[in-house]
């Protein structure tokens, strides 16, 4: 056997074995704080106020908000979706090592980001609840996350595969059974070609 294909083997067996673990709440709390406070203070802090002042709409209101708040909470949710589609992490996450993925591992798409980061985040702000649920769910996934079929893992921090016993020993009953019966059928098949 060659060097690469024991390697390739040896990363399908790793891969088979361990898969990455994913982030806990506080964890992910901290990361969502280091991004509140990375727009708070220099996307609407520097930026949106620097602008605001120089045009002179800061005294200008629309149902009751400044522009400085409706700007801000657009540019709250336009950095979570740019970020999380094009990094699959923010800033944030990226400090603490941490990176959305998708449930089905595949790439995540502009329609599921849109709706975990805007639709998501948006019930997780106006009912708390949603994401607490993050210590306590499979995966450690928040609303969003359930909504979106995402979770968040740690980049560099794997965990053994859980492997449900029920399907574990249904496959080893399933293999076992498979090898009786074709054991049983092999001398009958023998017997049939000598009867020839």
């Amino acid at each position: 056997m060659s060097e690469a294909s024991l390697k390739s083997s040896d990363m399908a067996t790793s891969a088979a074995l361990f898969e990455r673990k994913p982030a806990g709440f506080w964890v992910r709390f901290f990361a969502y704080l280091v991004d509140l406070l990375i727009i708070n203070i220099v996307i609407v802090g520097l930026v949106v106020h620097t602008i605001i002042s120089a045009s002179g709409l800061e005294h200008h209101t629309i149902f009751y908000l400044s522009w400085s708040t409706i700007i801000g909470f657009i540019m709250f949710y336009v950095y979570f979706v740019v970020m999380t589609k094009f990094l699959g992490q923010t800033l944030g996450k990226m400090i603490f090592g941490l990176r959305v993925v998708s449930d089905n591992d595949s790439a995540l798409s502009w329609s599921t980001v849109v709706f975990r980061e805007a639709i998501g985040r948006l019930f997780s702000a106006i009912i708390l609840v949603p994401y607490l649920i993050v210590g306590f769910t499979n995966k450690h996934k928040g609303l969003h996350d359930l909504i979106a079929d995402t979770h968040v893992i740690h980049e560099n921090n794997y965990s053994p595969k859980t492997i449900e016993r029920s399907d574990f020993h249904e496959k080893s009953m399933k293999e076992r059974y498979e090898k009786k019966e074709k054991q049983e059928n092999e001398p009958s098949q023998l017997q049939d070609k000598e009867n020839l």
